[in-house]
């Protein structure tokens, strides 16, 4: 899809959900990474040849930060002070950053 004289470009606009309701939209997600350590050995084949071998790790957590957009969600709100608090409990649940495109489809 081609833009029109007189359109201009939109920047990527996020959601939020939690167990699979959108409650939030985010005006900017940063720093999503995700470490993983790396073991390395040597061992001997059985012909005698000295050999590295690479194996997966210990993976280590990310951090995300997120910038909230307009909507303040009262939902949201909750959920960071459920943690904050240590109500873990409640707390826990599945949450889903997801990129929506210029018409808010993910």
């Amino acid at each position: 899809m081609s833009l029109s004289p007189g359109d201009s470009l939109t920047s990527h606009n996020f959601g939020l959900q939690i167990d699979g309701v959108m409650v939030e939209y985010l005006a900017e997600v940063s720093g999503l990474s995700m470490e993983q350590d790396v073991i390395t050995y040597q061992q001997n084949t059985a012909n005698g040849q000295n050999k590295v071998v690479n194996l997966p790790g210990v993976k280590k957590n990310g951090t995300c930060t997120v910038v909230r957009g307009m909507t303040q969600s009262a939902a949201f709100t909750e959920w960071i002070n459920q943690s904050i608090a240590g109500q873990m409990s409640s707390a826990r649940k599945n949450a889903s950053i997801i990129m929506m495109d210029f018409q808010n489809t993910p």
